[in-house]
């Protein structure tokens, strides 16, 4: 929480949010200043709520001064998505708040905004909102801003808001996809793997079983199986994210953890059963996570591309509407230390939010 004062206030020293509220449209330093004060909250998932408090208490500013509504919706204990909405929003600009670990605060030239959250997701809120404050100065509404939480892992923030749909036709979904439109995204197969042994003395191994063995050959032999391809979205990979186990060098472990995913392009089943098979009384394979693959529409003359991350479409699973996928910043350096986003991204992706809802709204189709 201290940090969030210490964000709060250093936002207001360089006169960012403050200004950005003050004025009747946007230019680019009040979303580059709005992303550096949302990357500077610390939202590791689970840990949503510095961000979605900011928000929520400046969307609440936002929506009064034009006649909006801003509220809370509890996806699980402590941890809220925020909706605001201009009128019954028949369009949703949505996207997530938490981020992958480990944290970083923002830092910046004059090109990039660097820091955890750049591009993913944080950026792409202040365009978000940046479109919506053009939007409103020019009289549109019929609109909403959807900021959920979990997306990086468990998707707990679009599955409470699927079940809880406020009647919007589209769903503008951000993530980092260098301002294209996606064609289609992979599904993510998360599986936890559980291997048990014996201890014993590492100088007599005879006596033991090593839970580490087992499991790493069991990851060896899912690494080989053959994994399907889409002709859109290309092959499924796997990913080994993180192995756990043993209690020291001179004791034969007797538990051994690993966390893998799947990133899918289609019917999951042939999958789960070479997990199944290859686990079958050697380890046990926990399913904690799955959203599938999909396939999305093009929308007019807007350029296109594909991605191999997963967003949370699947989860909303058409609840808010039929889905379209864009936002600035590369994937390929989110996670990473090295996360950062394009200003002329961001100034850019601000006009294409605002362009799409109002085109949205005027033909209530997007095919």
């Amino acid at each position: 929480m201290e940090r969030y004062r210490e964000a709060a206030a250093g936002l207001f020293l360089r006169g960012s949010f403050l200004s950005f509220r003050s004025k009747k449209k946007l230019d680019g330093m009040d979303v580059f200043a709005l992303t550096r004060a949302l990357v500077d909250l610390d939202s590791t998932t689970g840990q949503e709520a510095p961000v979605a408090d900011f928000l929520l208490r400046h969307l609440s500013e936002l929506a009064t001064r034009r006649n909006g509504r801003a509220e809370r919706m509890v996806a699980a204990p402590g941890r809220d998505n925020i909706l605001v909405s201009f009128g019954d929003p028949v369009v949703t600009l949505s996207t997530h708040m938490d981020t992958v670990p480990p944290y970083f605060r923002s830092s910046e030239d004059d090109a990039h905004i660097y820091g955890r959250g750049a591009c993913d997701a944080k950026g792409i809120i202040a365009a978000m909102i940046g479109a919506a404050e053009s939007l409103l100065t020019e009289g549109v509404r019929g609109f909403g801003l959807l900021f959920v939480v979990g997306e990086e892992r468990d998707s707990a923030g679009a599955r409470a808001a699927a079940v809880a749909p406020h009647g919007s036709r589209f769903l503008i979904n951000g993530e980092p996809t260098e301002n294209l439109l996606a064609l289609g995204s992979k599904g993510a197969l998360r599986y936890e793997l559980i291997a048990r042994g014996k201890l014993a003395h590492s100088a007599y191994p005879e006596l033991g079983h090593s839970a580490i063995h087992t499991l790493l050959e069991v990851l060896q032999e899912l690494r080989a199986i053959a994994l399907p391809s889409d002709s859109v979205l290309g092959s499924s990979t796997l990913n080994v994210g993180t192995i756990s186990g043993g209690r020291a060098p001179n004791v034969i472990a007797d538990e051994a953890r690993a966390e893998i995913m799947f990133r899918t392009v289609g019917d999951p089943s042939v999958i789960r059963q070479e997990v199944e098979r290859l686990s079958a009384g050697r380890v046990e394979a926990r399913e904690v996570h799955y959203s599938a693959a999909v396939h999305l529409q093009s929308f007019e003359r807007e350029p296109t591309t594909v991605v191999a991350f997963t967003t949370d479409i699947p989860v909303f699973d058409g609840a808010w509407g039929q889905p379209l996928l864009i936002g600035p910043g590369s994937i390929r350096v989110a996670h990473t230390a090295e996360e950062r986003i394009a200003k002329r991204e961001l100034a850019d992706a601000m006009k294409i939010y605002a362009r799409l809802v109002r085109q949205l709204l005027a033909n209530g189709a997007a095919s």
